[in-house]
């Protein structure tokens, strides 16, 4: 190449290249840098372009919330709750007092604030939700403030749920007689007791009535009660949200997978758990009798 034309070259190339710098600056200056606010602009926008996947009338939750729960029957649940966009959600209790172990007991590590009372709890609920957790779960069975508040609602509820035990203290207070119901492991048969028809499966539906197993299958009940809420293609996103890919590491969640030893050590731990269960199952039956 000869150097004038070489030259020629070197100043084309330049041009082109400063061309491409004022583009580039260009585009800086016509996108907005990203801060919360466009985040957020952003996220109102694609939630009016799917409104169809996640839209529908305004959802009413109430979830009792008590001393000696077991947090996690209640946090599952919750988080699945919590993903929806249109609803309205109460955790609801005597008072509005936290809530933690039962006393005498250790402090609660992570106590729960109620929302609501029994007695400004709105009349008619979309969803009427119980959690599990022992020892909370035998004074609810013989509480008859806790019970008459359940039937109250549970008879003008859209849906009555529990997990974990939670669905004995439903059927302490009648609302299972009937039904197809699921408890934790160790007490699902205690649910004869109350007239209910115990089942192992994880999660069961019979009418408007949905319980869940043991503590972690809070999630997978939020699952399917999202789902009939809104729709299967919601319930999905919501579970990709929460990234719910259950991969644990041993596979002893049921007793019919756990080994020997494991099985005895807690059917032996929660031998006066049992019994207690069924002794406060059968009391709460006469009252239907």
């Amino acid at each position: 190449m000869k150097r004038r034309e070489f030259a020629r070259w070197v100043a084309s190339w330049g041009s082109a290249a400063t061309v491409l710098q004022q583009a580039q600056a260009h585009a800086a200056e016509a996108k907005p840098e990203a801060t919360k606010e466009t985040a957020d602009a952003h996220h109102q926008q694609v939630l009016a372009r799917y409104a169809h996947l996640m839209g529908g009338p305004k959802v009413t939750f109430g979830l009792l919330v008590y001393p000696g729960m077991f947090l996690q029957d209640l946090v599952g649940p919750l988080t699945v709750f919590e993903s929806f966009m249109n609803k309205e959600i109460h955790l609801i209790w005597k008072n509005l007092e936290p809530v933690g172990n039962e006393s005498p007991g250790p402090q609660a590590l992570i106590p729960v604030q109620p929302t609501t009372t029994f007695e400004n709890c709105p009349q008619t609920l979309d969803v009427l939700f119980v959690p599990g957790g022992v020892p909370g779960t035998f004074s609810m069975m013989a509480d008859e403030e806790v019970l008459a508040f359940l039937r109250d609602r549970g008879a003008k509820a859209r849906y009555v749920t529990s997990v974990c035990t939670g669905s004995l203290i439903l059927g302490a207070a009648g609302l299972l007689r009937g039904y197809r119901a699921t408890s934790y492991w160790d007490t699902r048969d205690v649910l004869k007791e109350l007239g209910a028809i115990p089942s192992k499966k994880r999660i069961v539906v019979d009418r408007n009535r949905i319980t869940g197993g043991g503590v972690t299958a809070g999630i997978d009940f939020g699952l399917t009660l999202a789902a009939k809420l809104r729709s299967p293609d919601y319930a999905k996103a919501i579970q990709l949200y929460l990234e719910y890919d259950p991969q644990p590491p041993y596979n002893a969640g049921s007793p019919e997978k756990a080994p020997r030893v494991v099985r005895d050590f807690l059917t032996d731990m929660f031998a006066g758990m049992r019994e207690t269960s069924f002794a406060l199952a059968r009391q709460a039956a006469k009252k239907f009798q």
